[in-house]
């Protein structure tokens, strides 16, 4: 077979020199190079989220660059739009991408754009005998699936299974000129019953079956399958790290093949572990379409901040980064491969949400309620006008019990912010109270403790006074006094704490109420104890 003769009539206006495009995209020397290469079928799930997020801290931390590169090459699955929404689910999540639709020197970065590439690159593997058209219908290869399943035979064409790969130039040209339908298939040289290792930066030392699949290089449209394209593009734009999800790591003889048969030189790779959900009895990996907290889009409406994410991510990517968190450490910390699970790692929602209360203690009430208002003004502009329209006021709600040494861990994202304070407003107060809960509270301790109320008294104070209160109406001044003799007392001063924060609040459970009333100030103090008093 002449080779170059059939390359030329395959491809007549291909030129096959790739030095072109060697030269068009150089070495960039001492470089680490990461991507992320996703298919544009909609927003980013999770999952794409996390791989996306580990191919940036890795680039960053090695002051490398980070590639984002659109793999469109599937067009049943592509969504109109997707990619920018992709680039803007990265933007809102700050990942910085260094190279990619809009700028780098090493583009297109959008793969059907780059169909002229591939085809050199086809073309000079047709030159090397190494690539072949194939004329398989849809119906001999399921007609060969078949048959390979009835024999409990490995699945794919190769051996005798791949029947046109040594078709003569004449036949090539018979089927050409009688509009066969085709494909251009790898004309693979391995030894399936040969092994070879690979070393992974996250699972380590991998033994794995030599490739001998004749696999689809360019569909019949000639349009590139995964396993060309990103290859070529890998080398082409000098990747030397690829950061994917362990999935793929089933195809990773056909791509060990390819950049042997290429002569390209190969990057690192890292098969990151599926994040994991548990269901009952048993892990299985978090779904896009059974499970809600795989959309990005949840956490952004439910309120919790990119950061949170990141934060919960880390633990996952090395867990002693947990400690280094917990610790508050000013030291940088530093991310490894070697670190990273090699197991499927569980996406623990209870997790998060701690996490995110961590985050929510650490912020001061002007982050937080700057914060806040940006969130409720896109989610609930009721909320967001009653919030800023006394920015002081606001700012001493979300004080309360903020700067002490352990602070308050109740909210866990900014949604909780309205259903954590909403009684502070009379807005949603006298709307939303639940005094008709509460039949039993004593009325005429209350109207009493309105006239002792004294809003100057310090915190310490006002405890002191509030014990001789309950004292003097029958109450005992401790918890320990009345279980002693409760025959004695009408209740204790927790009880009478209790039904102050009932009339100021509808509930039960409140951050500090001697803090609450600072903030209320006296007549709003005054005017709900009074109105919980003459409630009916």
């Amino acid at each position: 077979m002449n080779y170059k003769k059939l390359a030329d009539l395959l491809f007549p206006d291909v030129n096959s020199d790739i030095s072109y495009y060697e030269n068009l995209y150089p070495e960039r020397p001492n470089k680490f190079v990461t991507r992320f290469a996703p298919s544009p079928t909609g927003f980013l799930h999770i999952g794409s989220l996390y791989t996306a997020y580990i191919s940036n801290i890795m680039a960053k931390q090695n002051d490398g660059v980070m590639i984002l590169r659109i793999e469109d090459t599937d067009s049943k699955r592509e969504v109109i739009d997707a990619s920018n929404l992709i680039i803007k689910d990265l933007n809102d999540f700050n990942i910085n991408i260094n190279e990619g639709i809009n700028s780098g020197n090493y583009g297109p970065y959008i793969q059907s754009k780059r169909v002229n590439i591939y085809h050199t690159y086809v073309k000079y593997l047709i030159e090397k005998g190494l690539a072949y058209p194939c004329f398989l219908t849809e119906e001999e290869i399921s007609d060969i699936r078949k048959r390979q399943e009835i024999n409990k035979e490995r699945i794919g064409i190769y051996g005798e299974y791949a029947c046109y790969r040594d078709l003569s130039f004449e036949e090539v040209k018979q089927k050409l000129e009688s509009n066969a339908n085709y494909v251009i298939r790898l004309k693979s040289p391995g030894n399936f019953n040969e092994r070879f290792t690979f070393e992974d930066l996250i699972k380590g030392k991998i033994e794995f079956p030599s490739n001998d699949l004749d696999i689809v290089l360019l569909k019949s449209d000639m349009i590139p399958t995964y396993h060309l394209a990103h290859v070529i593009d890998d080398h082409l734009m000098r990747v030397t790290h690829v950061i994917r999800g362990e999935e793929w790591l089933s195809s990773l003889p056909i791509h060990y093949q390819l950049f042997r048969i290429f002569n390209f030189k190969m990057p690192k790779y890292a098969h990151i572990s599926p994040l994991t959900k548990k269901e009952g009895d048993t892990v299985r990996k978090l779904s896009k379409r059974k499970d809600k907290e795989c959309l990005v889009s949840y956490y952004e409406k439910l309120g919790i901040p990119d950061e949170v994410i990141k934060i919960y991510f880390n633990t996952l990517i090395n867990a002693d980064y947990e400690s280094w968190y917990n610790s508050k450490s000013d030291n940088e910390f530093k991310f490894t491969f070697k670190k990273m699970p090699v197991g499927g790692s569980l996406f623990d929602s209870d997790k998060l949400i701690n996490i995110s209360k961590t985050y929510f203690s650490r912020l001061t009430a002007k982050e937080l309620l700057d914060k806040t208002l940006e969130y409720y003004k896109k989610y609930d502009i009721d909320f967001y006008n009653v919030l800023s329209t006394d920015y002081n006021y606001s700012i001493n709600i979300l004080n309360i019990e903020r700067n002490i040494k352990k602070p308050r861990k109740d909210i866990s994202s900014y949604s909780d912010i309205k259903s954590c304070f909403w009684y502070f407003f009379d807005e949603y107060f006298y709307k939303l109270n639940r005094w008709n809960e509460y039949e039993n509270v004593d009325n005429n301790l209350l109207e009493k403790y309105m006239e002792y109320y004294n809003y100057k008294d310090d915190k310490d104070t006002w405890y002191t006074r509030l014990k001789e209160f309950a004292s003097e109406n029958g109450y005992s001044p401790s918890v320990k006094e009345y279980n002693d003799s409760p025959d004695n007392y009408k209740g204790h001063i927790g009880d009478v704490c209790e039904s102050i924060r009932i009339a100021l609040t509808s509930l039960k459970e409140t951050p500090d109420i001697y803090e609450i009333m600072q903030v209320m100030g006296y007549d709003k103090v005054i005017k709900r104890i009074n109105k919980f008093v003459n409630r009916k």
